[in-house]
């Protein structure tokens, strides 16, 4: 009978340094002796993929972004070929390889391309040949043979695809922390591991700022209903996992609470208010790749609004040179822009059948005087725009207000 695959994601902190990646080669042998074939996906070392984006930035404000990919693809390659001779270290048969090496097929968006195809044929090879085999993460390549980036958490994206691609029996996610908790620990100290956690929650918590996973892996899971284990590459604890939901989860109202710093807020001034001004605006921006998340447009009074709406910080230049296009076009004021915001918000199944979410949440804020800017909502989660300084207050606020603490 063929042995069950497990597919092994080990994260930057993972393999930070030489102890730490022998303490991952020691896991993966581990799951190898324990009678499985074992693919692992491996992400570049530390910080490094911020290094040479750094790196980059030196040379130029604006880096080509398909010779940043080609930059920042190679950190995956240092760590990918490193855990593998760690591996023989300890006696065990191991080759490595990059995305491109085992079939990864994606489409043209450089820094963010999204996998069309995977051939797992050489996998299966080596795999077939008693083998552990190590992929790069967070790269494939075009079909133009251009090396391509998946994004950030990027190598969350490839163990998923794998382990759908191989069939195989777990997709365990290795990581600095031991599980999925109820809000980021370093900021709610009493923060509380959660055993299992819904697709669903889980892309929300992801989208909304939780750093553990990258929420394309999440909908990628959860379209094609690959179990997810994440755990601590540091003990040999179950961690959280991640799955479809279940009826019991209904009965927790909020899962968590998640904070994203990286938002910035865009004020396109005196918009004609007429129709298909707003399509006008959304569509440009669209056409740049940037994902707006929240909208508002104040009420007219004079014939003229205000349109603002939030992007990724990383966006923010680029948002700002297309929305003063756009401005020009449509006969708009000026654009303005904050980037002292942040993004709070709760998240849980739970809310779809329970009443008086949001009014808790307010609450909670309000009582630390804490001003909310923007609003949105959806059948499981809840966020709201506050200042940047007032963000981690916030958290602790709104995860004392529902008891997520320890128990």
């Amino acid at each position: 009978m063929a042995k069950t695959i497990i597919v092994q994601k080990y994260g930057g902190t993972s393999v930070a340094d030489v102890d730490r990646i022998r303490n991952a080669a020691k896991k993966v042998v581990k799951t190898k002796k324990d009678g499985y074939n074992v693919v692992v996906v491996v992400s570049a070392l530390g910080d490094s993929t911020d290094e040479l984006i750094r790196l980059a930035h030196k040379i130029t404000e604006h880096p080509n972004e398909r010779e940043l990919d080609m930059l920042i693809s190679t950190g995956e390659q240092v760590s990918c070929a490193l855990l593998t001779m760690a591996i023989h270290k300890f006696g065990e048969d191991a080759i490595s390889f990059t995305g491109a090496q085992v079939g990864i097929i994606t489409d043209n968006a450089f820094t963010k391309a999204r996998i069309i195809d995977i051939n797992a044929k050489r996998i299966v090879e080596e795999l077939n040949s008693d083998k552990i085999v190590i992929v790069a993460g967070f790269q494939g390549v075009n079909l133009n043979q251009d090396i391509t980036t998946l994004g950030r958490g990027g190598s969350n994206l490839t163990a998923v695809a794998l382990a759908k691609v191989l069939d195989a029996g777990s997709c365990e996610m290795y990581t600095d922390v031991e599980g999925v908790f109820t809000a980021d620990p370093r900021i709610v100290k009493d923060a509380r591991k959660l055993d299992r956690i819904s697709y669903e929650e889980m892309f929300e918590l992801a989208s909304l700022g939780a750093q553990v996973l990258q929420p394309r892996s999440i909908e990628f899971a959860m379209k094609f209903g690959v179990p997810i284990h994440v755990r601590s590459s540091f003990s040999n604890k179950v961690g959280t996992i991640i799955s479809k939901e279940v009826k019991a989860m209904e009965d927790t109202v909020v899962s968590g609470v998640a904070l994203n710093k990286d938002e910035a807020k865009v004020t396109i001034c005196d918009v004609p208010d007429k129709p298909g001004i707003a399509a006008k605006i959304f569509k440009e921006i669209a056409k740049e790749d940037i994902n707006v998340d929240m909208i508002v447009q104040n009420v007219s009074r004079t014939g003229a609004t205000d349109v603002s709406f939030t992007v990724p910080g990383v966006d923010l230049n680029k948002t700002i040179r297309v929305a003063k296009e756009i401005s020009n076009k449509i006969a708009a004021g000026a654009v303005a822009f904050d980037k002292d915001i942040a993004k709070v918000s709760v998240v849980g199944i739970g809310m779809k059948s329970h009443s008086g979410v949001a009014a808790s949440m307010f609450e909670a804020l309000a009582e630390e005087n804490i001003n909310i800017e923007m609003i949105s909502t959806s059948e499981i989660k809840i966020s709201c725009v506050v200042r940047k300084i007032h963000a981690e207050k916030a958290v602790r606020a709104i995860h004392e207000k529902f008891g997520l603490s320890k128990k």
